[in-house]
């Protein structure tokens, strides 16, 4: 839209009596293929476009979307939404932007995936395939796939903002799927960045699948834990789910405002052992949660979540930030148009520590070691959480023993910070997507390798 109609809607807004006003218009490019048994199970190109409207009373949000840029019907949602308050037509004067404009693109090694043909990403997902059914005639099915997205925004706001942002991400993922008796076991990897096509150009996908088939043979035969609380050295890595779901979720200002985390009222006490640091960070290069600007048009920035063990602050968007008085973060985000921001992780991850590996499964008589985590569940009111290990193995008189398959850890967050005693230096960061009240989002999590005193296993 142009600047002019931009105005006019703002304009509206605020003669409805808006304390603030936010057009958010947004069109987005996305592309993907799959393979699965060696056909083409999927390969689609898509084109979403539609505008957000977001106004504001107090801390009481109306938000509507559409996909109609008529100038008419933009201004009917705005009057629609005041009118479900009641609120009447009043004030004079013109709405006027400012004459600044903060534009930013993609970067000069971006290769744009829209002028890239299908069939070189096809290429990569055949040669995934047929290295990952060479590791052993038991891999009975590989799933790969390759997607990116080119999503163009445009913020602005009654604060006089206008913001543009061009945003590209890529994501490879690969399923590989060990069968033997009637016994299976799915290994997986799923790579991600703020990248174009060069993603993929520089992608290992020999490597990646090659250690997929390895991994999904190995762990086929291994044996079942038996469940009760123990120690417990995680892997590094995605390992950060964990952190990111049973804690990075309750420091968001949407839990906090809403009193439903268990670190209401918790900034500047000890949360955690001194060994424990963690940041939220939008700011780091090409890492797939990160953002020049958050999706209300702020700049995002490295947030020190806790230092030392001490909570030193929360992730807050607006609404956030005006309910609970936390300074904003650059923290609110949406998956599209479609929903209004609110506060949301980026890179979440545990700062990197001085223990060895070697030092934590010294420390330990009998315990797990979660060398990979898989997927699992989380109750963000309450921090309980409940996580699938990918690949484990039994720790026995401080040494690495058998492998072990179907353990799961389970607890809450908060109690299980206190018991995190040993912080390794193998800091690794991983691809997520993070589903929340304002949709599916790309995030990063991360940690190094960790040692958590206690946790209660599930096994058999």
């Amino acid at each position: 839209m142009n600047q002019s109609n931009i105005e006019t809607l703002i304009d509206a807004g605020k003669k409805r009596k808006a304390d603030f006003v936010e057009i958010y218009e947004e069109e987005s490019r996305n592309s993907s293929i799959s393979l699965r048994d060696q056909k083409i199970e999927q390969s689609l190109a898509a084109t979403d476009y539609g505008i957000g409207i977001r106004l504001v009373y107090g801390t009481d949000v109306l938000y509507a979307y559409t996909s109609n840029d008529d100038q008419q019907h933009l201004l009917s949602l705005i009057h629609l939404l005041a009118d479900s308050r009641g609120e009447v037509a009043n004030g004079s004067g013109t709405f006027t932007l400012p004459g600044d404009v903060s534009k930013y693109s993609f970067s000069k090694n971006i290769h744009d995936p829209r002028k890239v043909p299908p069939f070189r990403r096809l290429e990569l997902l055949q040669t995934a395939d047929s290295v990952a059914r060479k590791v052993s005639s038991k891999i009975i099915q590989v799933g790969v796939s390759a997607s990116d997205i080119v999503t163009n925004v445009l913020i602005a706001n009654s604060e006089g903002l206008w913001v543009e942002d061009l945003r590209v991400r890529s994501r490879f993922f690969l399923s590989v799927t060990a069968e033997n008796k009637g016994e299976r076991f799915v290994a997986s990897e799923s790579p991600g960045a703020l990248k174009g096509f060069e993603f993929f150009e520089g992608l290992a996908v020999e490597d990646i699948a090659q250690k997929a088939g390895e991994r999904a043979l190995f762990m086929l035969d291994a044996g079942y834990i038996e469940g009760k609380k123990m120690p417990v050295v995680m892997g590094n890595g995605f390992g950060g789910v964990i952190f990111h779901e049973a804690c990075g979720h309750p420091l968001e200002t949407e839990a906090i405002r809403k009193k439903s985390s268990p670190f209401v009222g918790k900034l500047g006490e000890s949360i955690a052992q001194s060994c424990l640091t963690a940041y939220d960070d939008g700011t780091i290069e090409e890492q797939y949660g990160s953002l020049k600007v958050d999706d209300e048009g702020m700049p995002t920035q490295k947030t020190l979540l806790i230092e030392n063990g001490i909570l030193k602050a929360y992730l807050a968007d607006r609404i956030g930030s005006m309910e609970t008085g936390s300074a904003r973060t650059g923290s609110g985000r949406r998956e599209s148009y479609q929903y209004a921001p609110v506060s949301r992780m980026r890179n979440t991850y545990i700062e990197a520590g001085k223990d060895s590996l070697d030092e934590m499964f010294a420390s330990v008589d009998f315990g797990l070691y979660a060398k990979r985590m898989g997927g699992g569940s989380v109750n963000p009111a309450t921090g309980e959480f409940n996580f699938a290990v990918e690949e484990g193995y039994v720790i026995r008189n401080g040494k690495i023993s058998e492998p072990v398959r179907g353990a799961t850890l389970i607890g809450k967050g908060h109690e299980i910070l206190p018991k995190i005693s040993m912080v390794g230096k193998d800091l690794e960061l991983a691809a997520g997507t993070c589903g929340a009240s304002s949709g599916s989002i790309p995030v990063t999590v991360g940690q190094p390798s960790l040692k958590v005193d206690e946790i209660l296993v599930g096994g058999r």
